[in-house]
Order: C-alpha cells, then structure tokens, then sequence
C-alpha cells in the first residue's frame, strides 16, 4: 500500500518516495511517530463493506460504542429520578427542585477549558479516563449528601468535570477516521453513537426499577458504576491526536502548534442555534405527560409508548441520518431536519390523539437523530483546528440546552398554557433553521470562492 493512499490529512505535508527517502532537517520535527503508528491500520472504504461491519472490524469503534452504552446507562439512571431524589430525600420545594438543572448553565465552561486540556494531550483518552473516575465519585457524594445545596454543588462541579470529558470518545473517533479515513465518516459517527443511545434507552427503566426496590441513593450509586464502567472498554486503547497540516519545531513544547489558532466563532454560531432547537426536549419531557394526564386522559401504559418512541425513533433513524449526511453533506441535513422539529412541536400543539402524538414524535426524534448523531461531525469541522474543544463544547450545548428549555418552558406554560407552550420550541426551532442555513450558506460560497 503506497503512502498516498492512507488520506492522512494531518500528515499531508509527509511525501516520503521510498524507505530511503529525504530525512526531515534536523531543525524542523515533524510527527514521524504519529504517522507510523497510523499505518498500523490502513485506509478502509465502504465500498466493501457495511458500516456495521466496519465498526466491528475497528477495535477503536466497538470499544468507544461499548463504552457509550455505559456512559447512556449512567446518565439516563439517575437523571429521571433526581428531582424525586431532592423532593423526597433531601426535602427540597418543587421550585427549589426545578432550578438544579440550572447548573447546566455551567456546562459550556467545563467543555471549553476540558476540550482545550485534550487537545494539548498526546492521547486525549487518558484525560477521559481521569473523568470517569471523577464521576464515579461525584455519584457517590450525591448519593451521600443530606442537604440540597450539596446536591446542586456536586453536579456544579464534579459532576459538570466528569460530563465534559464524557464527549472526548467522540474525539478519539474523529481522531482515528483522520488517521484511516473510511470515506463514511459520518455513518461511522452515527453507528459508534447509536451505543448512547442504546444505554440511555434502558436506564429510566433500570432506574425505576432499582429506586422502588433499594431506593433512590442506590439509584445514584449505580449511576456512578455506570459512569465508571465506561472507561474499562477502554483500558489499552490509544489514539493518536491529529492536528491537521501539524508541522512542529523541535524547539517548541509538543502541546503548542500554531500561533495564531481559527475562531470559534462558526463554531459558536453553530452550537448558539443548535441550543435554540435542542431546548424543546425539556419543554416536551416537563409539559407532554401534564398534557396526555389531564387533557386527554391517557392511560399511564401508552403515556409511556408515547414517550419511550422517541427513543426507538432515534435507533431507526440515527444510521440513516449517517448515511444521508454522506450522501448530501451534513450541514444541509442539521438545516433540513431542525425544520421537522417546528413540525414535531407544532403537532404536539394540535394533536387531540394519542396516534398523533407519536407522529409527532418521530419527527422529533429525526430531527435529535441528526443533532446528535451527525450536528457533532459539524461542529467537529467547523472547528478542526481543536477536535477535542469542538466535541467537548458540542456535548456542553447539550446539557446547557436542558438549562434553557427549563426557563423556556416556565415562561412558555405561563403566557399559554398547555398545549400552547410548545409553540415556543416551534418558533425557537424555525429561528435556529433559518440560522444554520445561512451559515451553511455562508459557508459554501466561501469554499466555492477558495
């Protein structure tokens, strides 16, 4: 296999013509051992082969799909049952109870200053490792405090740590399909995600479970196993961060590459936007059950079929959405699927059945099938320069979004009502669309100009 054929972005200005080729002037260091180690695994296609088949062929792919089976399981564990945690056990107010997810407000600090440490790191995973150990004790600490302000410091702080290095699994990925391109990278994204969304599928219902029986602190506990369990598919695997067109001198410390980096501020853009359409979700998860319940009477069975089919949507939609993405690129698919979340909201406005409610829902769950599975993708390329900073703040925007909807929704309930609230994720959804598509635009004059 020649050189050429690898695709290595980040080693682009390597051209060696033989095994005795031109040696590097020793005053410049370029990363040699970085792109020995990456044709250890050659340059796959899909051409041959499934994208499923692909995943399970790449050590890297199927350990990071286990390991966000745990990361989905620990998080959605715990978080259906928090509130009631606070209520019951901690004796906190309703309101006092609503205003913990305002600590996601923090989110985006921990994202940004996690994401730049990974990127200054050889292997970004260690970090990675060093955050599930970090959430495995902040779980426990919860599951041990007895005042509600000790609550709402753990998730501010450790909690917040342990949740931004959760997303660098999606920068190890990204670093590999730079060093063996697949030409399908966002299907191997979306297939390597769908392990997430698996784990967050069975953990309201293990949560459940688990808090009748052994009560909501052992709830917490076993969030925090979960969140530790994630590292051990990880346990001796290494990825060697990429720096696209890295070119380093031998005088300069290995973590400082250029001096004068990109903006964030496409990334930005996006990620604000992209805050704007994922905030709905809070608003349907608080409001869509009040509504069923006293509105139309829905038994308390297909309240939860109504619920629980998002989720099975995103399992059906998500590998479509990667192959979409790479078929007409995946910032014109973010573009054309947050419209279908103004659809999704509008129908949970006008549905008076039950049927239509989960209409509803599926086109809600295409639109997170996209934001999630393929918007990180976006913000990775939108952001090359920082692989890890880019992936941390996306999966940051994320839990901010929860924050935002929360206020959203108190606000939206208050001038309307119920079902009218969720006229304000429609109209938030249609802002956010009419956004990304001129930041799309935006963008592709600019490539076609270049």
């Amino acid at each position: 296999m020649s050189h050429r054929s690898l695709g290595d972005r980040s080693c682009s200005h390597i051209r060696p013509r033989s095994d005795s080729g031109p040696i590097p002037p020793p005053n410049r260091r370029l990363d040699i051992d970085g792109y020995r180690r990456r044709m250890r695994e050659p340059a796959v296609t899909t051409r041959s082969s499934s994208t499923v088949t692909l995943v399970l062929k790449s050590r890297l792919y199927l350990r990071a799909t286990a390991s966000l089976f745990f990361a989905g399981l620990g998080i959605s564990v715990a978080m259906p049952q928090i509130s009631l945690f606070l209520v019951q056990d901690l004796h906190a107010s309703l309101p006092v109870a609503g205003l913990f997810f305002l600590t996601n407000f923090a989110a985006p600090v921990f994202g940004f200053m996690v994401g730049r440490w990974s990127d200054r790191l050889p292997d970004r995973l260690s970090l990675f490792r060093v955050g599930s150990l970090v959430g495995l004790v902040g779980w426990v600490v919860m599951a041990l405090t007895t005042q509600v302000w000790m609550a709402f410091a753990v998730n501010l702080t450790l909690l917040g740590f342990a949740g931004a290095t959760g997303s660098l699994i999606f920068a190890a990925v990204r670093d590999q399909l730079t060093n063996a391109p697949t030409g399908a990278d966002n299907r191997v994204m979306s297939t390597v995600r769908l392990g997430f969304s698996l784990g967050f599928m069975t953990g309201p219902l293990v949560g459940s479970v688990l808090g009748g029986l052994a009560g909501l602190r052992s709830v917490l506990i076993v969030s925090g196993v979960c969140t530790l369990l994630q590292l051990v598919p990880m346990i001796g695997q290494k990825v060697t961060r990429t720096s696209p067109g890295r070119e380093v001198s031998s005088d300069e410390p290995f973590d400082r590459q250029e001096s004068r980096p990109p903006s964030l501020a496409p990334l930005l853009i996006f990620l604000g936007l992209s805050v704007l359409a994922m905030c709905g979700d809070t608003i349907r998860f608080a409001y869509l059950p009040i509504y069923m319940k006293l509105q139309l009477d829905t038994p308390d069975w297909l309240r939860g079929v109504v619920i629980s089919a998002q989720s099975v949507g995103m399992l059906v939609f998500i590998p479509i959405m990667g192959v979409l993405a790479d078929r007409f690129g995946a910032q014109r698919l973010v573009v054309f699927n947050v419209l279908l979340g103004v659809g999704a909201n509008l129908g949970f406005m006008a549905a008076s059945t039950e049927a239509g409610l989960i209409a509803a829902t599926l086109l809600n769950s295409a639109m997170w099938a996209t934001l999630g599975g393929i918007g990180i993708t976006v913000a990775q390329d939108l952001y090359a320069y920082g692989i890890g900073t880019a992936s941390a703040l996306y999966f940051s925007a994320i839990r901010f979004s929860a924050a935002i909807g929360g206020i959203a929704g108190s606000l939206g309930v208050a001038w309307f009502g119920v079902p009218g609230v969720f006229a304000v994720p429609a109209l938030l959804c249609g802002v956010a669309a009419v956004g990304l598509f001129i930041q799309a635009l935006w963008f592709s004059r600019r490539g076609r100009a270049g």
